[in-house]
């Protein structure tokens, strides 16, 4: 059974929800969860560059503190890496779905996009694995190309499933290039092709692939109404 680190602030609730929050509820903890889910065991170097705007020392006590509540591991890795590598225990990766049912909730507020918001090409990658659906999966395998703000991802449909990777693929299908909020509305279905095209995004090759492409479908039905079936 979990135990609470000694320093750690709570609700002083009992209600799962509460305890929950008294766990990962501080600024920037379920960002660190994000960026060791995508990016696997990390470096303390690369989850500060994963995190623009966190202060070493503050990461540096949330990674203690993750630590003393179970949720991630460290250990010294031997040469070349010859520094701690930070990774999620058993129990940090089952915030994967609280992580993806989050970032689903959240897409609705992604249609503003400020100036002065960082953006990294993993965040790129990640969205369409999580929140699309390939709804023909006896077509034949098709690679999306994703640029945007100068981040490269690409997307790889084949046999009803939706991969993602960083980078740039060698002979995609179909090229969606343009502002992170042309292309991630695109995709989340906030925004139609003409609509992302009046964001200044380009799309070019076969566009059949974005209605291959869909949403996954979000369950907006009520606790109450649930709670009543």
């Amino acid at each position: 059974m979990m135990q609470y680190a000694g320093r750690m602030r709570s609700y002083g609730q009992y209600c799962s929800i509460a305890r929950a929050l008294d766990v990962v509820g501080d600024r920037w903890t379920l960002l660190i969860v994000r960026e060791l889910l995508l990016q696997g065991p990390c470096r303390f170097t690369d989850l500060r560059n994963g995190l623009p705007g966190i202060a070493a020392n503050l990461l540096s006590s949330r990674l203690k503190e993750l630590e003393a509540a179970g949720l991630i591991t460290r250990e010294d890795a031997p040469p070349p890496i010859a520094t701690a590598l930070y990774r999620l225990s058993e129990t940090g990766l089952e915030l994967e779905p609280v992580l993806k049912a989050l970032g689903l909730f959240g897409l609705r507020f992604m249609t503003e996009e400020r100036p002065d918001d960082a953006f990294q090409a993993r965040w790129l990658a990640y969205a369409p694995q999580w929140f699309t659906t390939d709804t023909d999966p006896d077509a034949a395998p098709a690679v999306i190309q994703l640029c945007a703000g100068g981040e490269l991802a690409f997307i790889e449909l084949r046999e009803g499933r939706v991969r993602t990777q960083v980078g740039r693929a060698a002979d995609p299908d179909l090229v969606l290039d343009g502002p992170p909020r042309s292309v991630l509305g695109l995709l989340s279905g906030l925004l139609d092709l003409d609509s992302a095209r009046q964001l200044d995004l380009t799309a070019t090759g076969r566009l059949d692939l974005l209605t291959r492409l869909q949403p996954v479908p979000q369950d907006h039905t009520p606790v109450q109404e649930q709670a009543g079936r």
